[in-house]
């Protein structure tokens, strides 16, 4: 099953979002590539949309996710939003690690690695965000996003975390630039990061997807060797989600 997120970062205000949210399940309700099992689609709103989105998602089956949790469970966090209250509102994934919170919120390791395990401790799936800050070879990629996941994930595997997560594989160099990663870049680092994984029984059922500036075409391109996208601008037209899922059922037939 390929697996195909969108995450909205912080471009369509509020009421854009909710109608975003509405035409997205709309394709989403009668869309072979998802009725038939063929995909699996989640959406990353704002916070505030978090419920509005829900709402609208009803009966569509597309999971709901959210951008950022807090480490703490509850308490005197001011601004922040608890992986428990993400839960209560039924929330199924959470970003977590994004290149933007390194740089912009100077979330370090040991940061990413607690909301890993405020995640799972909450019954969250983790979405877990790695990537090089600058274009390297292929190996020297792969082993810089397979330690960066191994510090994200030991921790909570160490304290007996068993449950499958998203790996988005998104170089920095890549994020919003005009194109993506080469291809053939992106299905060998996609292979690394999926034996890295593989070498982890407890995190069984895992799957890695590809981001950075992915868009309709790119999984076409990748002729079945992408396992899913992370989709941001490219998808604020719900007619490019659609798009998307096309080919994903052209590529499974």
């Amino acid at each position: 099953m390929l697996t195909i997120g969108v995450s909205l970062k912080m471009y369509l205000g509020h009421a854009r979002t909710v109608a975003w949210a509405e035409a997205v399940a709309d394709v989403a309700r009668t869309h072979p590539a998802l009725t038939d099992g063929v995909a699996e689609l989640f959406v990353a709103p704002t916070f505030p949309a978090l419920v509005p989105v829900r709402q609208a998602l009803a009966g569509s089956g597309v999971l709901l996710a959210a951008q950022d949790l807090a480490t703490a469970d509850e308490g005197a966090f001011t601004g922040e939003v608890s992986g428990r209250e993400l839960a209560e509102i039924g929330v199924d994934l959470v970003e977590i690690g994004h290149a933007e919170r390194r740089a912009l919120f100077h979330e370090d390791d040991a940061t990413v690695a607690a909301k890993v395990r405020a995640a799972f401790r909450n019954h969250l799936r983790p979405l877990v965000c790695v990537g090089e800050p600058s274009r390297a070879s292929v190996p020297e990629t792969i082993a810089m996003v397979t330690d960066q996941l191994d510090r994200a994930l030991a921790p909570a595997v160490a304290e007996g975390a068993v449950a499958p997560v998203v790996v988005a594989y998104e170089p920095v160099w890549a994020i919003g630039a005009a194109q993506p990663a080469p291809v053939d870049h992106v299905v060998e680092v996609l292979g690394g990061v999926e034996a890295a994984l593989a070498a982890r029984p407890a995190l069984a059922g895992s799957v890695v997807v590809y981001g950075g500036s992915a868009g309709p075409g790119l999984l076409t391109r990748g002729r079945g060797r992408i396992g899913g996208l992370f989709l941001g601008r490219s998808a604020h037209d719900p007619e490019a989600v659609r798009s998307v899922l096309d080919e994903a059922l052209a590529l499974r037939r």
